[in-house]
């Protein structure tokens, strides 16, 4: 008897690798996903909870008020705005408007695991260019761009590793790649670098029509729950073209009002950042005591060595009985490595105090 069949592209899409806990109840530190440990502000609050009078209408498929906003803030045409349910969003959007079957994606690895679907989900070649000192290569790249290269990607500060690269090594980078070729820079963690001004990598959008800067509202906005991203796109034929292969009502209303509200408090994101570098400099030193040299981080989060695979997934799996949930290094693409959030001061000193009980 036949059986219905899935497409091809079912076949090859990997997995995402997500991270445990969801449905853990109780004193748990969540150290796993990079979110924010602060939670929505007040006022960000009140205008989700003000958008809910009228979930009886559709959300606008424009994102209009929200790109005003964006446009406002960072000086971006609202035309060179584009807006997705996330980063991923915009990420596979970019894969399926800008990649043919058999072109060639590029990305370094390990980087965010959400790269192979881009690739893979559009039916291209993906090149996988790996770390050089666990900072991305930008000359290793060069040097494989073909004339099959429609996409690269570069996460910057890259997820999972922390590192940063500075923004004249990203500008003399894009000086050299072919014009037929898109460059999205990755940026969902710029805001806690300290290498260059966050807002620095703006001025490279006038020079680079093929260039699109992506960050998210997830990280230091804390929204993590309501998924919005954006991208602000050095053309807009880019935006044009990712809006054609999006549902129309990708991001709901009440993420959109919670987005707009969150930009107006760019004090509050500074001060988070702050907690967040402190919170950096507590659990990396927290780990120098105890025999472990983390890479030199300009995220939210740290990267460091345990051992091989086989300790690194003993150590995970204990730390998760004790109620502290890290990310594995092996599920990112690198076996023996922790991925670890910066949390609260509590939840940093209790993972610390786990781990070293475990070492």
């Amino acid at each position: 008897m036949s059986r219905p069949q899935f497409s091809q592209r079912v076949e090859r899409l990997p997995r995402y690798p997500a991270a445990p806990g969801y449905a853990w109840k109780g004193d748990i530190a969540r150290l796993a996903s990079n979110e924010s440990p602060d939670p929505p502000l007040p006022e960000v609050l009140e205008a989700a909870q003000a958008a809910l009078a009228d979930l009886n209408r559709y959300p606008d498929p424009t994102h209009g008020r929200l790109r005003e906003a964006l446009a406002d803030r960072y000086g971006v045409p609202v035309e060179r705005i584009a807006i997705g349910n996330g980063g991923s969003d915009l990420l596979i959007a970019a894969g399926d408007a800008l990649l043919d079957p058999g072109a060639e994606v590029m990305y370094a690895w390990p980087s965010f695991s959400m790269y192979p679907h881009i690739g893979q989900a559009a039916g291209a070649t993906e090149v996988r260019v790996p770390l050089k000192d666990d900072v991305i290569d930008l000359d290793a790249m060069l040097a494989e761009i073909t004339a099959a290269t429609q996409l690269i990607v570069v996460c910057n500060p890259n997820n999972p590793t922390s590192t940063a690269l500075p923004l004249r090594d990203i500008a003399a980078f894009l000086e050299q790649v072919p014009g037929h070729v898109w460059v999205i820079i990755d940026e969902a963690y710029c805001e806690y670098s300290l290498l260059d001004d966050p807002d620095a990598s703006l001025e490279l959008l006038p020079r680079h029509p093929n260039l699109a800067l992506l960050r998210t509202f997830s990280k230091v906005y804390g929204l993590c729950g309501l998924r919005v991203g954006f991208m602000l796109c050095g053309s807009g034929e880019l935006c044009q073209a990712l809006y054609a292969v999006r549902q129309p009502f990708a991001v709901n209303a009440v993420a959109q009002a919670a987005a707009v509200e969150a930009l107006r408090h760019q004090d509050a994101v500074a001060q988070r950042v702050e907690r967040a570098i402190a919170a950096r400099l507590q659990l990396d030193e927290g780990l120098r005591r105890l025999g472990i040299e983390p890479l030199e981080s300009h995220a939210n989060f740290s990267w460091f060595r345990v051992g091989d695979g086989e300790q690194e997934r003993a150590i995970v799996d204990e730390l998760a009985r004790r109620g502290v949930l890290v990310r594995s290094g092996t599920a990112l693409g690198e076996p023996g490595y922790l991925r670890v959030t910066y949390g609260q001061p509590h939840e940093n000193e209790r993972f610390l105090s786990e781990l070293a009980t475990l070492l």
